[in-house]
Formats: structure tokens, sequence, C-alpha cells
């Protein structure tokens, strides 16, 4: 059986008032706390941190780029990362988002090949080697490659969220291979099933 990760996490029957109340802030749409959160419980603070930095990134209604969108550049920076967690959880995001078995699959293909442009054009494109190069070769980033972004179409604010989504899956990605947690007893996934793929479950 493959264990949740390689540090101790605190159950909920076994958590104090006050961890409780931090487990209940970090609960998903389905009501459960995926491991990713749970892997904080020995210390609470972090994991409200982190959760409120998650939804901040991912979920804002103040975000302008389309949901869909963010889910791929997080599926991307946890490829080029090595993250199965990050990446089965999110991909499924992207793939519901999308609704499109067709597109979703030839996006997944050339993702995992590092080949962004067998599936993307223009400002979608420029975004994912942007994400690509902040994460393997941060480094080297200069100005120019934001320049770039806005010659392909993206605005300040677009570049600001695709930032902020490839800056908090490489600190998640870590989190997570770094203590070896797993998907065991999560619910994959924030986003629910559409209907038609709930129809042929």
């Amino acid at each position: 059986m493959t264990e949740p990760a390689w540090i101790r996490m605190i159950p909920d029957e076994e958590a104090d008032e006050a961890l409780n109340s931090v487990f209940d802030l970090a609960r998903t749409p389905h009501g459960t706390l995926d491991n990713v959160m749970r892997v904080h419980s020995l210390r609470p603070a972090t994991m409200a941190g982190h959760v409120t930095l998650y939804r901040s990134v991912l979920h804002s209604e103040d975000n302008t780029v389309p949901f869909w969108f963010l889910e791929t550049v997080s599926s991307y920076v946890s490829i080029l990362n090595r993250c199965n967690y990050s990446l089965t959880h999110h991909w499924a995001n992207a793939s519901r988002l999308m609704d499109d078995a067709a597109r979703s699959d030839a996006a997944r293909r050339a993702l995992d090949a590092h080949r962004p442009e067998d599936a993307f054009e223009g400002k979608e494109l420029a975004l994912l080697r942007y994400a690509a190069k902040l994460t393997v070769d941060v480094g080297a980033i200069e100005k120019a490659d934001v320049d770039g972004l806005k010659d392909a179409g993206c605005d300040d604010g677009e570049i600001l969220e695709v930032n902020q989504v490839v800056a908090y899956f490489n600190y998640s990605n870590r989190l997570l291979n770094g203590l070896g947690v797993s998907t065991a007893g999560d619910t994959v996934g924030y986003y629910k099933e559409t209907a038609e793929a709930e129809d042929k479950a």
C-alpha cells in the first residue's frame, strides 16, 4: 500500500480544535483534505499560508487568463519538475475545463514531449515557453523574456498571473517531492467531471 507521505500527517480524528479549524479552511469543494495540505499538519500555520496562496493564484475571480490555461501551465511546470502528485491533480483539472478529449490529448502529448509548439501558438505558446524557462533555468531569465510576452500579445496582468502560477508550482512541487507525498486517499481534481464524462463512467 502506498504511504501518503514520508512524514507523519495528523488525521482528522486526532486534530485539536485549532488544527481542525485550519483543516476546514483547506478542504476542497468535495469536502476532503488533500495530502498536499495535510502534510503541513505538524505546522498548521504553513497550511493556512499555503491554501491562501493556492486559491489566490489558481481560483481568484480577478484572474483574466482562462482557468483551463492556468491549469495547463501548472501541469507543464509539474511535468518539468517530475512531480506526479501535482500533475495528477492539475491535469485532471485542465482536461475537465477543456471539455474536449481530442484537444486535451494533443495538449498532453505536446507537454510530455516538452514541445508545446505542437499544440499551442501565439501568446499561449509564449507563456508556456516562459513557464519552462522560469522553472528549469531561472537564473537566465531577463527583461527580454517578459518583453517577448508583451510582443506576443500578453498584458502585464496576464504575465503576472502566469508568473505566480509558475512560482507557486515550483514551491508546491518541491514540497510534495521533498516529503514523498502521494495521492493515496485524495479525491483527484478540484473541478467536478462534466455531465458527459460522468455518464460514461
